[in-house]
């Protein structure tokens, strides 16, 4: 049977206090972080405005005031033994680390994904995102015997700030089971969603973008997923068919 997948166009936290509490079995997901405007405001990176280098509308970023409420829905909605992977840079990593952990969750260590070629900045220029790991309860890791660091290209030409499925495929693998319910509050390209409907997960996600909500539905049933409700409160799915997504020319979108 295929693997059910639901989605929802709104704001995350929002979303998340929406679900059932102990709902969920794993949340992976990858906040447009503050310090992203940053670094935009002194010119090294397009991200989060429409430039003449770019054809993107980029998306508004989740402040750091507001992750204390995104650790406490998260914490509410996964269930007792669990795992929440947050993707973010070595600046936000030092905000959110001790939120979370005030909020209940325990912190084992920040993982890497390396996007094996460096990114824009003026020195000591990027080739790596920070994953932080954290566990609600006790729960065991599939196998033990995998690296710190996540190895896979970063994605060209894609959505803003896609993830490669190949990342979310290590992360679904190693902290839940065939059958298990994952979730993603900003889902964006739903890379995350096609790594879970792939290995035999269902999927719920959000984010506040149409555009968001057209190109998961597209990647998760290419994925093999089909359009399910998944929570008893049924969570209206907001895809519209619309034009196609956005890329950057010749540019990195991740």
């Amino acid at each position: 049977m295929p693997c059910r997948f639901e989605l929802a166009q709104v704001d995350a936290v929002a979303w998340l206090q929406s679900l059932p509490p102990t709902s969920a079995d794993l949340l992976i997901t990858d906040p447009p972080y503050e310090s992203l405007e940053k670094h935009r405001a002194i010119g090294t990176t397009t991200r989060l405005k429409h430039s003449k280098a770019s054809s993107n509308d980029w998306f508004a970023i989740f402040p750091n005031a507001r992750f204390p409420e995104f650790f406490e829905a998260a914490y509410r909605v996964l269930k007792k033994n669990a795992h929440l992977y947050v993707f973010c840079d070595p600046e936000t990593m030092f905000v959110a680390k001790p939120i979370g952990e005030a909020c209940g969750f325990k912190f084992w260590k920040p993982l890497i994904w390396d996007k094996r070629t460096i990114g824009m900045g003026y020195h000591y220029r990027a080739r790596y995102e920070t994953i932080l790991f954290f566990e609600k309860g006790k729960r065991r890791l599939n196998d033990l015997g995998l690296p710190d660091i996540i190895e896979a290209p970063r994605v060209r030409n894609g959505y803003p700030t896609e993830k490669p499925v190949r990342v979310g495929e290590v992360l679904v693998g190693q902290s839940s089971a065939a059958g298990d319910t994952v979730i993603d509050p900003f889902m964006g390209s739903g890379a995350f969603g096609a790594a879970a409907v792939a290995l035999g997960r269902n999927f719920a996600g959000s984010d506040t973008s149409p555009e968001a909500i057209r190109v998961s539905h597209v990647k998760l049933t290419s994925a093999g997923g089909r359009p399910g409700g998944l929570f008893p409160r049924q969570t209206a799915e907001t895809w519209v068919p619309g034009r196609r997504p956005n890329t950057i020319p010749g540019g990195e979108a991740a």
